[in-house]
């Protein structure tokens, strides 16, 4: 029953920040945490992996602040998190033996919901708070590493 919170939360922590629960996801697969050696998603516990996905991931988190990004719900951006939601839900249920189609639809549409409902409470709450977009957004950086945290750990327990 954990795959039921596990994989729509990391989905939702992807349509927040795509490359930050990949990160967190691979760094438990790397330290043994969620079992994938052995299967297609051996990939994701491999080094050079964690690495690039977290140069990725600390890329996106500088560039989400800047004035020019895109909003995460621009075609590109939002197909990036409905792609990368998916392969994390299907590399989560991988790990907990499930079916991957499963983790897929689950990842996705949190996705979704994280990237429509993330940037809906961002826009309120730099207007109802007055402040700065890239405040509210280092809070939402926060959010999503720690909820992608919790996540895995579920699964890992």
């Amino acid at each position: 029953m954990s795959w039921m919170l596990a994989i729509p939360l990391l989905g939702l922590t992807t349509g927040l920040r795509s490359f930050s629960p990949m990160a967190v996801l691979c760094w438990f697969a790397y330290v043994g945490q969620i079992p994938v050696d052995g299967t297609w998603a051996a990939w994701a516990g491999r080094l050079p992996t964690v690495v690039i996905l977290n140069v990725l991931a600390v890329g996106e988190l500088l560039a989400d602040k800047l004035p020019r990004t895109l909003d995460r719900t621009s075609a590109w951006p939002l197909l990036a998190r409905l792609v990368l939601g998916g392969l994390a839900g299907s590399i989560t249920a991988t790990a907990m033996d499930g079916p991957g189609i499963e983790g897929v639809l689950l990842g996705v549409v949190g996705a979704a919901l994280g990237a429509f409902a993330g940037i809906m409470v961002r826009c309120d709450l730099v207007e109802t708070i007055g402040c700065e977009d890239w405040k509210v957004a280092i809070g939402e950086d926060v959010v999503a590493i720690l909820a992608a945290w919790f996540a895995l750990y579920v699964v890992a327990s």
